[in-house]
């Protein structure tokens, strides 16, 4: 079974037509008082867990989401359980929020983001025991510092096989951390930046990773899945229109294990994962693609010229 952490948010998303550095004032930014008005505004589902989760669903493919949420989660939850995922181990606090994000974002992409975490506090509360079984594989994603690595040690405690993705943790979490949660992960995803920033952290990286799987993504540029001195490159898939790129890393790794849990080979896997990770970039947020398995078949084989069975 595979066992996804991580957070579960909402996203509250905001377009300003105009350029923010038109009314940011640099002998002033020690007094800044300003008010956007937006021409487009969205509410969406989202999480680094919510959102692989959502991509698995449509996959069909069995997992655990073990997160946290709070009073507001009843839409969230109706929409997962259309999809036939499983939300019953998910933590509600009742006297909170569930996380959520708020992003303005002008009309050359850049962003202001303001984050509240609320339920989310309380992820390293979450035991992995009172649901992991030993042949289970834990997706160890962006849960805050003392979350990520509180699932770190439990997956160690109990021998779970684990994949690390720390990029949203490395400014917080210190070298001897960072090697923890790399020398016992079977799998360490991110991207190129990231993987580059762990390695100039961690002395002895290569010696480490030696017998693990090391994934590097590389945006539009795909993919390569390192095993054994053995790089397999995979390539993205084109798409006709790119829409927003935001939650494309969280569906890839669900592609990816997807393939996993089907006991494919690791370039199946990826080629996997780039395909999910297609359909969310044609969309306006994280989790608004959709795709049947027969759809998701035929892209396959038109992507990659090669039949494949889910």
């Amino acid at each position: 079974m595979l066992i996804v952490t991580g957070s579960i948010a909402h996203d509250y998303i905001m377009d300003f037509p105009g350029l923010f550095s038109d009314h940011i004032l640099a002998d002033k930014t020690h007094n800044i008082n300003l008010s956007f008005i937006v021409n487009k505004f969205a509410k969406r589902r989202g999480g680094t867990a919510g959102n692989a989760s959502y991509s698995l669903g449509l996959l069909g493919t069995d997992h655990i989401l073990f997160s946290t949420a709070g009073r507001d989660f009843n839409e969230y939850k109706k929409a997962f359980t259309g999809l036939g995922i499983d939300t019953g181990h998910i933590l509600i606090d009742k006297n909170n929020y569930t996380a959520t994000g708020f992003a303005v974002t002008d009309k050359t992409d850049n962003q202001i983001w303001g984050y509240f975490y609320g339920a989310a506090d309380r992820i390293p509360e979450l035991q992995l025991k009172t649901v992991a079984k030993k042949d289970d594989l834990v997706l160890i994603g962006p849960s805050g510092a003392k979350g990520s690595m509180s699932f770190v040690n439990q997956c160690i405690k109990l021998g779970l096989s684990y994949m690390f993705d720390p990029g949203f943790i490395l400014t917080q979490i210190n070298n001897d951390e960072l090697r923890i949660g790399v020398k016992y992960a079977s799998y360490i995803v991110g991207n190129d930046y990231e993987i580059n920033l762990i390695q100039s952290r961690i002395s002895d990286f290569r010696t480490l990773v030696k017998n693990k799987i090391v994934i590097t993504t590389y945006g539009k540029k795909g993919a390569v899945i390192g095993q054994n001195n053995v790089n397999i490159p995979i390539p993205s898939v084109e798409v006709k229109n790119i829409i927003d790129p935001t939650g494309a890393g969280d569906a890839w790794r669900a592609g990816f294990l997807a393939g996993i849990y089907r006991n494919f080979d690791l370039q199946t896997c990826g080629q996997l994962g780039s395909v999910t990770a297609s359909y969310a970039i044609e969309h306006y947020g994280t989790q608004e693609h959709k795709f049947t398995k027969s759809q998701f078949t035929k892209r396959y084989k038109k992507a990659y010229n090669k039949q494949i069975k889910l």
